[in-house]
């Protein structure tokens, strides 16, 4: 096992606390909210995760998962995952993930308001 992991798993271990987990568990919070309002805020019914770092949500009608997420990296130069690489019952959706700061995110909201999707 990759030894960044070995360490990071030591650590959540010997954290007994729970603040090392709590800590994380509200910086995801927080990134899925600014993610998912903003979303909202665009129109979009997306509905907020309860325990995961990745954000699912359909695609417009009109769109496959695959041509929808080529759109938005034309466009808007966001990267996303499309639903069909998960399996046939993945397409129609899109995947963001809750891995890069609150300030990213908002710009990538920015983004996908200024091409008016």
């Amino acid at each position: 096992i990759f030894q960044a992991i070995q360490c990071a798993g030591i650590a959540a271990l010997n954290n007994s606390s729970g603040e090392l987990l709590g800590q994380l568990s509200s910086m995801y919070q927080e990134r899925r909210d600014v993610l998912v309002d903003g979303l909202n805020s665009l129109g979009w019914k997306v509905t907020k995760p309860k325990a995961t770092f990745y954000v699912w949500f359909s695609v417009p009608s009109g769109w496959t998962s695959t041509s929808f997420s080529k759109l938005l990296l034309e466009k808007a130069n966001l990267i996303v995952t499309p639903g069909v690489g998960f399996g046939k019952n993945g397409e129609g959706y899109i995947r963001m993930a809750l891995t890069v700061s609150k300030e990213r995110i908002k710009e990538a909201i920015g983004r996908l308001k200024a091409i008016r999707i």
